[in-house]
């Protein structure tokens, strides 16, 4: 157990050298809180989850790399993340909880699939295609690498957006419109080939490798999830050895912070 009452901002080296930037906040067993695609800490949900998980947890926020003030080693790989989190549970007492969110349930399902000290994990809407519901739009990663590489952040954030996510094509009219969010999406948008490679092949879960998860886990959706997501979800439980399935709601993707913390601190600390 670690004690941390005041908000800290420090930098831990990754396995291949990379600066990964991380602040702690809070008191008891150390967490880290694992953001989807284009979040980090200056943007998205998780500062606002870590205040409600302070009195709790000693609770691990940190710019997964290439974003913030992480650095960005290449070449990247899904293993390099899950060394991230290696190191941030390194960096604490040795052994952490693991919560992930969206591409971030992804993360956490390969950290604690790879071994690391981690005795529980929780996951929320991990965004995996699994039925007829929803099909994977093809070569989702080389769409966003040659999006990337020809510097057109506003295509990658569209294809990523409206094709993938499923978005209708009129809303990036109004992200644009939104200007300070609109730029802050645009400065990440070069790790979304990231976040797809996280989340495997055409978006299909690794579940050879998530059946071995012998920890805990508390498997999340929102009950206005869409019913692909529902599906994927729901696979996801059946896979983990010991989970448990739970619906959150009148909740989106968007999850509000308010319901989801009190999930993860009643699973957490039974």
């Amino acid at each position: 157990m670690t004690d941390q009452t005041a908000t800290t901002s420090r930098t831990v080296t990754s396995k291949d050298g990379t600066p990964i930037a991380y602040s702690v906040v809070g008191t008891g067993p150390s967490l880290i809180l694992v953001d989807g695609a284009l979040c980090y800490r200056g943007f998205g949900p998780m500062p606002e989850i870590a205040k409600l998980l302070e009195p709790h947890f000693t609770v691990y926020t940190y710019d997964r790399r290439g974003r913030g003030e992480s650095g960005n080693t290449t070449p990247y790989a899904p293993e390099r993340e899950v060394e991230d989190i290696a190191a941030l549970i390194d960096a604490g007492a040795g052994t952490a909880f693991v919560v992930g969110i969206s591409s971030g349930a992804g993360l956490a399902l390969r950290a604690a699939a790879s071994g690391l000290s981690i005795p529980k994990i929780v996951t929320y809407e991990a965004p995996y295609m699994v039925s007829a519901a929803r099909k994977a739009p093809d070569d989702m990663v080389g769409h966003l690498d040659a999006f990337i590489a020809a510097n057109n952040r506003p295509a990658a954030l569209r294809y990523f957006m409206v094709d993938m996510v499923g978005s209708p094509a009129f809303s990036m009219i109004f992200m644009r419109l939104m200007g300070k969010v609109w730029k802050q999406l645009q400065a990440v948008a070069h790790t979304l080939p990231n976040d797809a490679r996280v989340m495997g092949d055409n978006f299909k879960p690794d579940l050879v490798s998530f059946a071995t998860i012998s920890v805990p886990a508390l498997v999340m959706r929102g009950g206005k999830a869409a019913q692909w997501m529902t599906d994927a979800n729901e696979l996801i439980a059946k896979t983990l050895p010991h989970s448990t399935y739970k619906v959150l709601p009148k909740q989106t993707h968007q999850v509000k912070s308010d319901v989801i913390a009190p999930e993860i601190i009643g699973f957490l600390s039974a």
